[in-house]
């Protein structure tokens, strides 16, 4: 028989009064706001609009499911938002159990709704029954109105402050109520997010039209119509309605770029209860680009069904190589990024129980799903490829990939050449770049600095502990109009590259990355906004996770000294609305004498280290990827070859009355 003891209670002393009465029970919507972060990412402009998106994601679910054909969003001057579907409408009857509302059940309680079996939903990109709960809880208030069987029904929710001054979030204001009749059906939801919890509640019009435009896309026929009540009259609204869906999804993202055929390869079929919809088309670029999604969802890190698809293609076009007699040996192959060079893709899966990494659904996890996808990918290919009427299409992406194929190589023997003389390559930069001593990554930053002025003053001015300086000594090369073999060949790009440390492209190694901040630092002027975008065309195209995991950031310069003629104030300002509110606040225009800096290289150490480069005091900006399709299209048009499709672009969406005020400003 074993002995045992027991040991004796700690005191509370030694377990550092740690007891039960310390523990904290979040109840009701609670934890949502005192975590925001685990629900919506961020509580940044980003996280701001993903409480749209979950409202809209919720309507567009009605819409996937054949209830809707019409969703409309509106930003109201308020900063307000209003979403409204033609769906079945939110359940409006008592849940038995709750004995309240389903409505007021959906938008009050956390894991709450009709999406965790297929009763109601077929498919749906909702799994947690948060989403809606969750915009609730951030918002000041929101309010829900619903037409179904006949009747008008309305609640209103809030945030509350309880006896002893505790906030409790979404709490019912008005409970739901018939308020009228109606031959209508759907839900509208208004709802303000809390600026007590975001850094901004600023709507940004761009993003939200983007977004709609992309749903459009994914749902052929459904109408998505934006309005922007901040805008003037003639410029308030805008439509999206495609009936191509993905085929007209896929000649929007290669607007800007030249196809090898005319009309993009469609793939549409089920295995295993998952439908599988795909189209892609290869073009004159060097780089893949494939954009994903489950229930229209998007999956910015790709997933199960991505990886299914990347098979399917490599199988069948290494079949029809074979067949042509381009691969000889029975054992060569093409690598999968081989066919994939200058291809762009858009991938639908539509399923039930879908599984995402995540609250925000960044990836998909559904083992299954791989397995359907290259089953219907791989047998519609095979079809195609096979067919003697697209043979001349089948030879276009075989000669690319062939071309894809012999620069992989002589690329893969300049990395080998380049690992193998690695020391050799930092110790080059010597003299060049000032690296940090500090060892730890996550902790250290790397200014990439324009001009050997700057640089000069950079290397002066940082706190050689934690912060790294890479001059510039000349533009580094434009990534969307070379192959990797010729941006390997530019010195600017070397240095980057070993300096960083973790590589590019397919052997890219986040882990291995030297600096988690790496800082863009150009002049506000035109040569420095060039820079600025060659240096992010080449880290969207090569370095992609620096980007979409947050290690790249624009460091912002003043553009302006606003000094006070008299008492010797001085501020510096940002931009151009700093800059004018600061003139007002220091007395007007008359007090003050306004400086616009021409470049870095004007700054001493001491005023750049100030300014721009001290942590308590600098302003940075992350540089994300919120919509992939839109950065992938705009990267192919504002760096591309196709001059006229840049300057439609410009023509459409640059703000020249804004230019002329700055150009006043300047006295020019």
């Amino acid at each position: 028989m074993k002995k045992t003891t027991t040991a004796p209670a700690p005191s509370p002393a030694a377990s550092g009064r740690y007891t039960a009465d310390k523990l904290t029970v979040l109840e009701g919507l609670r934890p949502v706001r005192v975590r925001p972060g685990m629900y919506i990412g961020d509580t940044d402009s980003r996280g701001m609009h993903h409480l749209l998106w979950e409202i809209i994601d919720n309507a567009v679910d009605e819409a996937a499911n054949g209830y809707a054909d019409r969703i409309t969003v509106t930003v109201c001057e308020d900063q307000s938002f209003v979403v409204t579907d033609n769906g079945r409408g939110m359940p409006a009857d008592i849940h038995p159990d709750k004995k309240i509302s389903g409505v007021e059940l959906i938008f009050t309680q956390l894991h709450a709704g009709g999406k965790f079996d297929d009763k109601s939903y077929r498919i749906s990109g909702g799994l947690h029954g948060v989403g809606a709960s969750v915009v609730n809880a951030l918002s000041e208030w929101l309010e829900a109105e619903v037409c179904r069987d006949g009747h008008v029904y309305r609640a209103a929710f809030y945030c509350k402050e309880d006896e002893d001054g505790t906030l409790i979030p979404g709490a019912v204001k008005r409970k739901l109520h018939s308020c009228g009749k109606t031959d209508r059906h759907g839900t509208t939801v208004r709802f303000k997010p809390d600026r007590r919890v975001f850094s901004t509640v600023r709507p940004d019009s761009h993003v939200i039209a983007q977004k709609m435009r992309e749903l459009a896309f994914l749902n052929a026929g459904v109408t998505f119509v934006f309005t922007d009540e901040r805008r003037p009259p003639e410029e308030r609204e805008q439509v999206f309605c495609y009936r191509g869906g993905l085929s007209d999804f896929i000649r929007y993202n290669n607007s800007g770029k030249t196809p090898l055929y005319p009309d993009p390869i469609l793939i549409d079929g089920a295995a295993d209860g998952i439908s599988v919809q795909i189209a892609m088309q290869h073009t004159d670029a060097y780089t893949e680009s494939i954009v994903s999604y489950v229930n229209n969802i998007r999956t910015v890190e790709g997933g199960t069904h991505e990886t299914g698809f990347k098979l399917a293609l490599t199988k069948v076009l290494n079949m029809a190589a074979r067949e042509a007699g381009v691969l000889k040996d029975k054992d060569e192959n093409f690598a999968g990024e081989d066919f994939r060079e200058g291809m762009s893709a858009v991938i639908l899966i539509k399923m039930r129980d879908a599984q995402f990494e995540g609250q925000t659904k960044a990836k998909l996890g559904n083992v299954s799903v791989r397995a359907a996808v290259e089953t219907v990918a791989g047998e519609q290919l095979s079809r195609f490829v096979q067919n003697i009427r697209h043979a001349d299409i089948v030879k276009a992406i075989l000669e690319k990939a062939k071309t894809a194929r012999s620069v992989r190589e002589a690329t893969k023997k300049a990395n080998t050449i380049a690992r193998q003389k690695n020391s050799l390559e930092i110790s080059s930069l010597v003299g060049k770049f000032a690296a940090s001593i500090g060892r730890d990554a996550a902790k250290n930053e790397m200014f990439i600095v324009e001009g050997d002025s700057a640089g000069g003053s950079a290397k002066q001015a940082r706190d050689r502990r934690f912060q790294a300086i890479l001059p510039l000594r000349g533009k580094p090369l434009n990534s969307e109009k070379r192959r990797l073999d010729q941006i390997l060949a530019n010195e600017e790009i070397r240095s980057i590259i070993t300096a960083l440390g973790c590589g590019i492209g397919e052997e890219f190694q986040l882990q291995n990355l030297r600096y988690h901040q790496v800082i863009i630092l150009a002049d506000a002027d035109q040569d420095g906004a060039h820079i600025r975008a060659l240096l992010l065309t080449f880290f969207y195209r090569y370095m992609r996770p620096l980007i979409s995991e947050g290690h790249v950031y624009i460091g912002m310069p003043p553009l302006y000294r606003v000094a006070k003629k008299t008492g010797g104030e001085v501020r510096f300002a940002y931009t151009d609305e700093a800059c004018d509110e600061a003139t007002r606040e220091m007395g007007g225009s008359r007090s003050v004498v306004i400086s616009r800096y021409k470049g870095l290289g004007e700054m001493n150490p001491s005023l750049l280290w100030e300014t721009t480069m001290d942590p308590a005091h600098r302003t940075l900006i992350r540089v994300g990827i919120d919509d992939v399709a839109e950065a992938e299209r705009l990267v192919t048009v504002l760096m591309g070859d196709n001059s006229e499709v840049r300057r439609e672009y410009i023509i459409q969406n640059a703000d020249f009355a804004r230019v002329d005020a700055f150009a006043d400003k300047i006295g020019l």
